[in-house]
């Protein structure tokens, strides 16, 4: 499994109450341009075209847990399955997260796992981002 690694406008945006993790709705959208730390809201991603099974802006990972344990905040979000149905899904090599909640900013960034090279979804295949259930998508000390 790849490392999640995040996006450095998280950290401020968790300080100044722009995620509420445990109850707004977090995304997962397909990329094949590689992100960089310095991004910050979803519109400094280059998205995959939509079609054949993709959908614009991703896919909802619901929040299977969210909780504090000795200091440790641990986030474990689902998997997302993508299906490509009617041709292949664009090619791509990140799957990044982003919270689709907040209005201001908008659509600000989580993090995302690089798959280290291009992955092609075949019409009638699928493509599971894998969250680590026990570590969880993330965790903050």
């Amino acid at each position: 499994m790849s490392a999640f690694l995040k996006f450095n406008q998280f950290v401020e945006d968790v300080a100044e109450k722009v995620h509420n993790l445990a109850a707004d709705t977090i995304k997962v959208l397909l990329t094949n341009v590689a992100p960089v730390a310095t991004n910050a809201v979803k519109a400094d991603i280059t998205e995959i075209a939509a079609g054949n099974g993709y959908t614009a802006g991703g896919t909802a990972s619901a929040q299977v847990s969210s909780a504090q344990t000795s200091g440790t905040y641990k986030l474990v979000l689902s998997d997302v399955l993508f299906t490509a149905v009617g041709g292949p899904i664009a090619t791509f090599r990140y799957a990044v997260f982003y919270n689709d909640t907040p209005v201001a900013p908008a659509d600000p960034l989580i993090g995302y796992y690089d798959y280290g090279a291009a992955v092609i979804i075949t019409d009638g295949n699928s493509f599971l981002v894998d969250v680590d259930a026990v570590n969880g998508t993330l965790t903050l000390a």
